[in-house]
């Protein structure tokens, strides 16, 4: 787990709210805006999502460092779960790379073409693969197997006037034959839609969407209104934890935001969350699955 924040990452450089001022002071972890880098060999990596702070995630990952050639990377590729600036901006970053491979939603993809129009940004250094992150598909020869699930139509405010369409937002499950090991990636829950329970049924772990803990959280620490929270497109964890079964799933939430109490490993949130048998993860977090 490169990284487990939301957008702005712990503290967030524009805020002096409590937990940011908090980190700031030393008192609680920083964290980087969520990505994940997944291998099914600890040779060949792919990224779920490409933050902006990639770089620095990146740099302090001994597994992704370049070599034994000088400009030899272990990046292969970037599995995107939706078009928001805070999972995509990092693709920029990897522009001196050559023969990556960015799979995405076919609106996503759309709106890297014309909104954002990051695909014509890295054409001009490197000619990268982009490819339509179908049903299923596979990566690294076959040694992890893709799945992906719809969850909502949500479309970034940059990306309003583009055409509506039920995949704008998606979650992966990623399973390696070898061992049999799974994990469902859905940093972005609006809700808990129809077939996710099945589609994650199998997973050893899920990182979920822990954004909000509660669903007027930003009106209480920024003064926004609760309902603008409810259209950033995340289910709150008081609502989503009720909803996670038991048996053998690791159930993690990531992509905190900074208003998080569950980010303070010593508030009674965070206890809650625990307590009820599931995971709040720390940047550099490490599965074996």
């Amino acid at each position: 787990m490169l990284g487990t924040a939301a957008g702005g990452g712990l503290p967030q450089w524009n805020c002096a709210c409590e937990l940011c001022t908090r980190c700031r002071r030393g008192e609680l972890a920083p964290r980087t805006q969520d990505c994940v880098a997944v291998s099914a060999t600890g040779r060949d990596w792919f990224l779920l999502n490409a933050a902006p702070d990639l770089r620095a995630q990146l740099t302090a990952t001994a597994e992704l460092a370049p070599g034994p050639a000088r400009r030899q990377t272990p990046l292969r590729g970037v599995l995107l779960t939706d078009a928001e600036i805070d999972h995509t901006l990092g693709l920029a970053l990897l522009r001196e790379g050559a023969g990556l491979t960015v799979w995405a939603p076919a609106p996503v993809l759309g709106a890297l073409s014309t909104a954002l129009p990051l695909r014509e940004v890295i054409g001009q250094y490197h000619d990268w693969a982009w490819r339509v992150a179908a049903p299923a598909f596979t990566l690294d020869d076959g040694r992890l197997e893709c799945a992906v699930f719809p969850l909502s139509g949500k479309r970034p405010r940059y990306a309003q006037a583009q055409p509506s369409a039920p995949d704008w937002v998606v979650a992966y499950r990623i399973r390696d034959p070898a061992t049999g090991g799974v994990l469902a990636y859905a940093p972005c829950l609006a809700t808990w839609p129809p077939g996710f329970s099945e589609f994650v049924a199998d997973a050893d772990c899920t990182l979920l969407d822990g954004t909000f803990h509660t669903a007027g959280e930003m009106s209480h620490v920024t003064a926004s209104a609760t309902n603008e929270q409810r259209r950033m497109g995340h289910i709150p964890i008081t609502e989503s934890l009720p909803l996670l079964n038991g048996g053998t799933t690791r159930w993690c939430y990531t992509h905190l935001n900074n208003t998080n109490p569950v980010a303070d490993p010593a508030s009674p949130q965070h206890r809650a969350v625990t307590t009820h048998g599931t995971h709040i993860p720390a940047d550099g977090a490490r599965f074996t699955l």
